[in-house]
Protein backbone atom coordinates (compact mmCIF):
# COMPACT_ATOMS: atom_id res chain seq x y z
CA UNK A 1 0.00 0.00 0.00
CA UNK A 2 0.74 3.44 -0.41
CA UNK A 3 2.05 5.53 2.91
CA UNK A 4 1.38 8.78 3.15
CA UNK A 5 4.64 10.30 4.97
CA UNK A 6 3.69 14.16 4.23
CA UNK A 7 1.00 16.50 4.45
CA UNK A 8 1.32 20.00 3.18
CA UNK A 9 -0.67 23.38 2.89
CA UNK A 10 0.56 26.40 1.42
CA UNK A 11 -0.68 29.58 -0.05
CA UNK A 12 0.80 30.65 -3.67
CA UNK A 13 -0.55 34.00 -3.78
CA UNK A 14 1.48 36.78 -6.22
CA UNK A 15 2.37 38.42 -2.84
CA UNK A 16 4.52 35.57 -2.31
CA UNK A 17 6.55 35.99 -5.54
CA UNK A 18 6.88 40.08 -5.35
CA UNK A 19 9.64 41.97 -3.35
CA UNK A 20 7.09 43.61 -0.33
CA UNK A 21 7.95 47.32 -2.22
CA UNK A 22 5.71 46.51 -4.84
CA UNK A 23 3.01 44.96 -3.29
CA UNK A 24 0.86 48.14 -3.76
CA UNK A 25 0.59 47.43 -7.03
CA UNK A 26 -2.38 45.57 -7.17
CA UNK A 27 -4.55 48.66 -5.20
CA UNK A 28 -5.31 50.15 -8.56
CA UNK A 29 -7.10 47.38 -9.48
CA UNK A 30 -8.48 46.58 -5.69
CA UNK A 31 -10.12 50.15 -5.83
CA UNK A 32 -11.26 49.57 -9.12
CA UNK A 33 -12.84 45.77 -8.08
CA UNK A 34 -16.64 46.86 -7.49
CA UNK A 35 -17.73 44.09 -5.20
CA UNK A 36 -15.45 42.52 -2.88
CA UNK A 37 -16.70 39.25 -1.16
CA UNK A 38 -15.90 39.46 2.46
CA UNK A 39 -17.74 37.97 5.25
CA UNK A 40 -20.70 36.67 2.95
CA UNK A 41 -21.88 40.31 1.50
CA UNK A 42 -19.97 42.40 -1.52
CA UNK A 43 -18.40 45.87 -0.85
CA UNK A 44 -16.45 48.48 -2.87
CA UNK A 45 -12.90 49.48 -1.92
CA UNK A 46 -14.22 52.29 -0.35
CA UNK A 47 -16.83 50.73 1.46
CA UNK A 48 -14.06 48.34 2.90
CA UNK A 49 -12.03 51.43 4.16
CA UNK A 50 -14.89 52.55 5.70
CA UNK A 51 -15.88 49.50 7.42
CA UNK A 52 -12.51 48.28 8.67
CA UNK A 53 -11.40 51.70 10.07
CA UNK A 54 -11.13 50.45 13.44
CA UNK A 55 -8.71 47.82 13.01
CA UNK A 56 -5.78 50.26 11.96
CA UNK A 57 -4.61 48.48 8.67
CA UNK A 58 -2.95 51.51 7.59
CA UNK A 59 -0.12 50.13 10.12
CA UNK A 60 -0.25 46.51 8.73
CA UNK A 61 0.84 47.99 5.27
CA UNK A 62 3.97 50.45 5.60
CA UNK A 63 6.95 49.28 4.00
CA UNK A 64 8.65 48.20 7.00
CA UNK A 65 5.53 45.98 8.14
CA UNK A 66 5.41 44.74 4.11
CA UNK A 67 9.15 43.57 4.23
CA UNK A 68 8.67 41.84 7.62
CA UNK A 69 5.95 39.74 6.60
CA UNK A 70 7.49 38.71 3.53
CA UNK A 71 10.62 38.00 5.57
CA UNK A 72 8.09 35.35 7.61
CA UNK A 73 7.03 34.25 4.33
CA UNK A 74 10.34 33.27 2.74
CA UNK A 75 11.26 31.34 6.16
CA UNK A 76 8.12 29.66 6.35
CA UNK A 77 8.37 28.41 2.72
CA UNK A 78 12.13 27.17 3.31
CA UNK A 79 10.87 25.20 6.15
CA UNK A 80 8.04 23.86 4.11
CA UNK A 81 10.79 22.87 1.06
CA UNK A 82 12.82 21.42 3.76
CA UNK A 83 10.23 19.32 5.05
CA UNK A 84 9.21 18.08 1.95
CA UNK A 85 12.75 16.98 0.88
CA UNK A 86 13.59 15.43 3.80
CA UNK A 87 9.77 13.59 3.64
CA UNK A 88 11.68 12.45 -0.19
CA UNK A 89 8.53 10.98 -0.98
CA UNK A 90 8.25 8.52 -4.35
CA UNK A 91 4.92 10.23 -5.72
CA UNK A 92 3.36 13.65 -5.22
CA UNK A 93 -0.18 14.39 -5.06
CA UNK A 94 -0.76 17.71 -5.62
CA UNK A 95 -4.60 19.55 -5.18
CA UNK A 96 -4.92 23.25 -6.92
CA UNK A 97 -6.95 25.32 -9.24
CA UNK A 98 -7.17 26.67 -12.04
CA UNK A 99 -7.97 30.51 -13.29
CA UNK A 100 -8.85 30.24 -16.43
CA UNK A 101 -4.95 29.40 -17.31
CA UNK A 102 -6.05 26.04 -18.76
CA UNK A 103 -9.90 26.30 -19.05
CA UNK A 104 -11.62 28.23 -20.31
CA UNK A 105 -15.80 29.33 -19.97
CA UNK A 106 -16.04 27.36 -22.95
CA UNK A 107 -15.47 24.11 -20.47
CA UNK A 108 -15.25 24.07 -16.18
CA UNK A 109 -14.78 20.76 -14.64
CA UNK A 110 -15.46 20.93 -11.50
CA UNK A 111 -13.26 17.90 -10.47
CA UNK A 112 -10.35 17.53 -12.87
CA UNK A 113 -7.06 15.02 -13.02
CA UNK A 114 -4.38 14.25 -15.40
CA UNK A 115 -3.65 10.93 -16.21
CA UNK A 116 -0.99 11.55 -18.39
CA UNK A 117 2.92 10.56 -18.42
CA UNK A 118 4.37 14.25 -18.28
CA UNK A 119 3.05 18.05 -17.94
CA UNK A 120 5.26 21.05 -18.78
CA UNK A 121 5.62 24.49 -17.66
CA UNK A 122 7.46 27.13 -19.36
CA UNK A 123 8.26 30.81 -19.43
CA UNK A 124 5.28 33.33 -19.83
CA UNK A 125 5.34 34.65 -23.20
CA UNK A 126 6.25 38.24 -23.42
CA UNK A 127 2.88 38.71 -25.20
CA UNK A 128 1.32 37.24 -22.31
CA UNK A 129 3.27 39.42 -19.95
CA UNK A 130 2.83 42.65 -21.42
CA UNK A 131 -0.93 42.15 -21.05
CA UNK A 132 -0.70 41.37 -17.31
CA UNK A 133 -0.84 44.10 -14.43
CA UNK A 134 2.32 44.77 -13.08
CA UNK A 135 1.74 42.87 -10.24
CA UNK A 136 0.60 39.58 -11.97
CA UNK A 137 3.75 39.86 -14.27
CA UNK A 138 6.50 40.37 -11.65
CA UNK A 139 5.20 37.18 -9.71
CA UNK A 140 4.16 35.23 -12.79
CA UNK A 141 7.97 35.14 -13.82
CA UNK A 142 8.87 34.08 -10.61
CA UNK A 143 6.89 30.91 -10.83
CA UNK A 144 7.63 29.21 -14.00
CA UNK A 145 10.78 27.93 -15.31
CA UNK A 146 13.64 29.47 -16.98
CA UNK A 147 12.91 27.19 -20.50
CA UNK A 148 9.92 24.87 -20.89
CA UNK A 149 10.99 21.66 -18.89
CA UNK A 150 8.54 18.68 -18.68
CA UNK A 151 8.03 16.98 -15.71
CA UNK A 152 7.15 13.59 -14.64
CA UNK A 153 3.36 12.38 -14.19
CA UNK A 154 1.93 9.62 -12.44
CA UNK A 155 -0.29 7.78 -14.98
CA UNK A 156 -0.54 4.63 -13.29
CA UNK A 157 -1.74 6.02 -9.89
CA UNK A 158 -3.89 8.83 -11.66
CA UNK A 159 -5.99 6.17 -13.03
CA UNK A 160 -6.31 3.78 -9.58
CA UNK A 161 -7.40 6.95 -8.09
CA UNK A 162 -9.81 8.41 -11.07
CA UNK A 163 -11.51 4.56 -11.20
CA UNK A 164 -11.93 5.07 -7.23
CA UNK A 165 -12.66 8.60 -7.12
CA UNK A 166 -15.63 7.95 -9.51
CA UNK A 167 -16.17 4.47 -7.41
CA UNK A 168 -17.16 6.68 -4.13
CA UNK A 169 -19.84 8.99 -6.27
CA UNK A 170 -17.38 11.91 -7.29
CA UNK A 171 -17.37 12.97 -10.94
CA UNK A 172 -14.31 13.10 -12.45
CA UNK A 173 -12.82 14.29 -15.47
CA UNK A 174 -9.64 12.83 -16.60
CA UNK A 175 -7.24 14.07 -19.64
CA UNK A 176 -3.63 12.54 -20.91
CA UNK A 177 -3.66 16.27 -21.86
CA UNK A 178 -3.46 19.82 -20.08
CA UNK A 179 -5.73 22.04 -22.16
CA UNK A 180 -4.08 24.99 -23.67
CA UNK A 181 -6.10 27.69 -23.68
CA UNK A 182 -4.32 31.21 -24.19
CA UNK A 183 -4.49 33.27 -27.21
CA UNK A 184 -0.54 33.88 -26.90
CA UNK A 185 0.66 30.11 -27.02
CA UNK A 186 0.63 27.42 -24.37
CA UNK A 187 0.45 28.40 -20.85
CA UNK A 188 1.74 25.39 -19.16
CA UNK A 189 0.40 24.49 -16.14
CA UNK A 190 -1.44 26.81 -13.80
CA UNK A 191 -0.23 29.08 -11.13
CA UNK A 192 -1.38 26.80 -8.47
CA UNK A 193 0.99 24.04 -9.48
CA UNK A 194 3.59 26.33 -10.82
CA UNK A 195 4.31 27.82 -7.12
CA UNK A 196 4.84 24.26 -5.91
CA UNK A 197 7.09 23.81 -8.75
CA UNK A 198 9.38 26.14 -8.01
CA UNK A 199 8.91 27.37 -4.69
CA UNK A 200 8.77 24.32 -2.91
CA UNK A 201 10.42 21.84 -5.17
CA UNK A 202 12.97 24.34 -6.53
CA UNK A 203 12.46 22.61 -10.38
CA UNK A 204 13.33 19.05 -8.87
CA UNK A 205 9.78 17.50 -9.63
CA UNK A 206 8.91 13.94 -8.39
CA UNK A 207 6.21 11.84 -10.31
CA UNK A 208 3.15 13.22 -9.69
CA UNK A 209 -0.47 13.56 -10.02
CA UNK A 210 -1.90 17.02 -10.62
CA UNK A 211 -5.33 16.96 -9.48
CA UNK A 212 -8.07 20.23 -9.81
CA UNK A 213 -10.85 21.96 -8.31
CA UNK A 214 -12.77 24.87 -9.85
CA UNK A 215 -12.91 26.62 -7.09
CA UNK A 216 -13.77 30.22 -8.78
CA UNK A 217 -16.39 29.52 -11.19
CA UNK A 218 -20.29 29.27 -10.10
CA UNK A 219 -22.57 27.17 -10.90
CA UNK A 220 -20.41 24.08 -10.50
CA UNK A 221 -18.22 24.89 -7.24
CA UNK A 222 -18.09 21.73 -5.23
CA UNK A 223 -19.56 22.58 -2.29
CA UNK A 224 -17.08 22.06 1.45
CA UNK A 225 -18.15 18.96 2.38
CA UNK A 226 -17.61 17.15 -1.10
CA UNK A 227 -13.94 18.01 -1.05
CA UNK A 228 -13.42 16.41 2.59
CA UNK A 229 -15.34 13.62 0.77
CA UNK A 230 -12.58 13.70 -1.51
CA UNK A 231 -10.23 13.52 0.67
CA UNK A 232 -11.43 10.75 2.39
CA UNK A 233 -11.42 8.65 -0.76
CA UNK A 234 -8.02 10.15 -1.68
CA UNK A 235 -6.77 8.45 1.13
CA UNK A 236 -8.88 5.09 0.47
CA UNK A 237 -7.32 4.94 -2.44
CA UNK A 238 -3.71 5.48 -1.94
CA UNK A 239 -3.83 3.14 0.98
CA UNK A 240 -5.18 0.28 -1.50
CA UNK A 241 -2.68 1.28 -3.76
CA UNK A 242 -0.92 -2.04 -4.20
CA UNK A 243 2.92 -0.68 -4.80
CA UNK A 244 5.04 0.60 -1.46
CA UNK A 245 5.53 3.87 -2.00
CA UNK A 246 5.65 6.51 -0.05
CA UNK A 247 3.33 9.92 -0.50
CA UNK A 248 3.34 13.57 -0.15
CA UNK A 249 0.05 15.17 -0.61
CA UNK A 250 -0.13 19.18 -0.83
CA UNK A 251 -2.77 21.53 -0.83
CA UNK A 252 -2.02 24.61 -3.17
CA UNK A 253 -3.95 27.76 -2.44
CA UNK A 254 -5.59 29.95 0.25
CA UNK A 255 -5.63 31.51 2.80
CA UNK A 256 -8.54 34.59 2.90
CA UNK A 257 -7.88 37.10 -0.17
CA UNK A 258 -8.26 39.32 -1.56
CA UNK A 259 -9.90 40.87 1.15
CA UNK A 260 -8.10 39.48 4.56
CA UNK A 261 -9.97 37.72 7.04
CA UNK A 262 -8.21 37.12 10.26
CA UNK A 263 -11.11 35.52 11.66
CA UNK A 264 -12.18 33.11 9.25
CA UNK A 265 -8.51 32.16 8.96
CA UNK A 266 -7.98 31.79 12.87
CA UNK A 267 -11.39 29.57 12.93
CA UNK A 268 -9.87 27.39 10.14
CA UNK A 269 -6.58 26.77 11.74
CA UNK A 270 -8.04 26.15 14.71
CA UNK A 271 -10.74 23.56 13.45
CA UNK A 272 -7.15 22.03 12.08
CA UNK A 273 -5.72 21.93 14.80
CA UNK A 274 -8.96 20.29 16.79
CA UNK A 275 -9.43 17.87 13.55
CA UNK A 276 -12.82 18.95 13.62
CA UNK A 277 -13.98 17.33 10.07
CA UNK A 278 -17.50 18.83 11.22
CA UNK A 279 -17.06 22.11 10.97
CA UNK A 280 -14.73 22.03 7.50
CA UNK A 281 -18.01 20.41 6.18
CA UNK A 282 -20.03 22.90 7.08
CA UNK A 283 -18.45 26.13 6.08
CA UNK A 284 -20.61 28.34 4.37
CA UNK A 285 -20.39 28.59 0.57
CA UNK A 286 -20.71 32.21 1.06
CA UNK A 287 -17.21 32.11 2.44
CA UNK A 288 -15.82 30.23 -0.10
CA UNK A 289 -15.65 32.63 -2.76
CA UNK A 290 -12.89 35.06 -4.78
CA UNK A 291 -9.63 33.92 -3.46
CA UNK A 292 -10.81 32.51 -0.12
CA UNK A 293 -12.32 29.69 -2.33
CA UNK A 294 -8.92 28.25 -2.76
CA UNK A 295 -9.45 26.63 1.27
CA UNK A 296 -11.47 24.35 -0.75
CA UNK A 297 -7.62 22.77 -2.02
CA UNK A 298 -6.96 22.16 1.08
CA UNK A 299 -10.20 20.82 2.42
CA UNK A 300 -9.33 17.08 0.66
CA UNK A 301 -6.00 17.23 2.10
CA UNK A 302 -7.13 18.17 5.95
CA UNK A 303 -9.30 15.21 5.49
CA UNK A 304 -6.55 12.50 4.42
CA UNK A 305 -4.56 13.63 7.33
CA UNK A 306 -7.27 13.69 9.67
CA UNK A 307 -8.49 10.50 8.63
CA UNK A 308 -4.87 9.08 9.59
CA UNK A 309 -4.67 10.87 12.07
CA UNK A 310 -1.57 12.53 11.17
CA UNK A 311 -0.04 15.71 13.51
CA UNK A 312 -0.59 18.99 13.03
CA UNK A 313 2.85 21.42 12.19
CA UNK A 314 1.65 25.48 11.93
CA UNK A 315 4.49 26.50 10.36
CA UNK A 316 3.32 29.64 10.20
CA UNK A 317 0.33 32.28 9.40
CA UNK A 318 0.73 35.81 7.87
CA UNK A 319 -1.51 38.24 7.12
CA UNK A 320 -0.15 40.21 3.95
CA UNK A 321 -2.46 43.36 3.56
CA UNK A 322 -1.73 45.85 0.67
CA UNK A 323 -3.94 47.76 1.59
CA UNK A 324 -6.15 49.86 4.25
CA UNK A 325 -9.44 48.64 2.96
CA UNK A 326 -7.85 45.41 4.16
CA UNK A 327 -7.45 43.94 0.47
CA UNK A 328 -4.26 41.32 -0.09
CA UNK A 329 -3.60 37.49 0.74
CA UNK A 330 -3.34 36.31 4.22
CA UNK A 331 -0.39 33.57 3.97
CA UNK A 332 -0.75 29.73 5.52
CA UNK A 333 1.91 26.87 5.36
CA UNK A 334 1.12 23.95 7.55
CA UNK A 335 2.68 20.48 7.65
CA UNK A 336 1.25 17.15 8.77
CA UNK A 337 3.23 14.67 9.96
CA UNK A 338 2.82 10.73 10.88
CA UNK A 339 2.00 10.24 14.56
CA UNK A 340 4.87 8.69 16.13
Amino acid sequence: MAEIVLCMGTSHGPMLSTPPADWDLRVRADRAEPAHPYRGATYSFDELTALRAAEDIEAKVTLPAREAHAARCAAALGVMAKALADAAPDVVVIVGNDQREVFGPAITPALWLFGGETVFDEPVSAARLAKMPPGISISSAAIKPGTRTEYPAHAPLARHLATAFTGSGHDITISTEVPQRGNDGPTGMPHAFGFVYQRLMHGNVPPHVPIMLNTFYPPNQPRATRCVDLGLALRDALAAWPDDVRVAVIASGGLSHFVIDEAFDHALLDAIRRRDTAYLREIDESLLQSGTSEVKNWLPVIAAANAGQMTMQLVDYVPCYRSAAGTGNAMGFVLWHPTK
